[in-house]
């Protein structure tokens, strides 16, 4: 019955309401005025809403046990709910603003986000290999902006840490035009040599290896969820087509069983 009821989609729905709630009255009292008008209120609710989800983890212990620890989402909510309640006084005062993380819940409760979320961690071994290859094209320019421009701008190309930061702000688009370029071309006709292909590379043809990277991750998992659902399906068709074989061999035996006394009864009549 317990396994029943927090799998039941009512209940489902009713924990997702509870962490939107939640995330709107922590919203709440990050206003100063607000907090004051009702802060008792939103507090008792917010012990309330931290009740469920404490009562909805001791069920899920309940039914699952052990198996509930090797699943990595219920682990994320035992671990978010357990910092709720760690009182937030003294040295852990900061927990305080870690309570925010009960809204991540959301993301474990919800299939499509949980979906998402999955997809993006299996594209972690892709993207590892794409910060590699972004880190040496941005040492290599680095390198190269600081030899070419750092003595005439010494506070965007001096060293190499400016260099870093300095060239990932022309990476992000912002004010790379006016802010940094312009002021570097007006001394240095020729350095759109060196920024456009930086850009073309490094934010247009990079980022997008990223995009893919995740958009194959999401394919792929959707892919292996929906075999998942085909197997599932024929496994199902089986069952079914042995349970259908096994009726029409029982008829069968029925059926000779019953011919063979009818034959016998037959028999027994033409001897009288």
């Amino acid at each position: 019955m317990l396994k029943q009821l927090i799998e039941n989609s009512r209940f489902q729905n009713f924990i997702i309401v509870a962490i939107i709630l939640n995330a709107i009255i922590l919203g709440l009292e990050t206003s100063a005025s607000i907090t004051a008008q009702f802060g008792t209120w939103l507090t008792i609710i917010d012990q309330l809403i931290l009740a469920i989800f404490v009562i909805e983890i001791v069920l899920r212990l309940i039914v699952y046990r052990w198996a509930f620890f090797r699943d990595p989402w219920s682990l994320f909510d035992f671990v978010v709910v357990t910092i709720s309640l760690i009182p937030a006084s003294g040295p852990f005062a900061i927990l305080r603003a870690l309570r925010v993380l009960r809204v991540l819940r959301l993301v474990s409760v919800a299939p499509s986000m949980r979906a998402v979320v999955s997809a993006l961690i299996q594209s972690l071994p892709g993207m590892g290999a794409i910060v590699a290859l972004l880190s040496l094209i941005f040492y290599v320019a680095a390198v190269m902006a600081t030899t070419l421009f750092g003595e005439n701008f010494p506070e965007w190309f001096g060293t190499m840490g400016k260099s870093f930061y300095t060239l990932f702000q022309i990476m992000t688009l912002e004010s790379w035009s006016m802010g940094i370029v312009r002021p570097v071309m007006e001394q240095q006709p020729m350095a759109w040599l060196f920024f456009v292909p930086f850009i073309l590379i490094a934010t247009f043809t990079m980022l997008n290896l990223f995009i893919a990277v995740v958009v194959n991750a999401m394919q792929t998992k959707h892919e292996m969820e929906q075999g998942k659902s085909d197997r599932q399906v024929i496994a199902e068709a089986h069952d079914e087509r042995e349970i259908l074989y096994n009726e029409i061999m029982h008829l069968r035996k029925e059926m000779r069983r019953l011919s063979k006394r009818l034959d016998q009864d037959e028999q027994a009549q033409t001897k009288n």
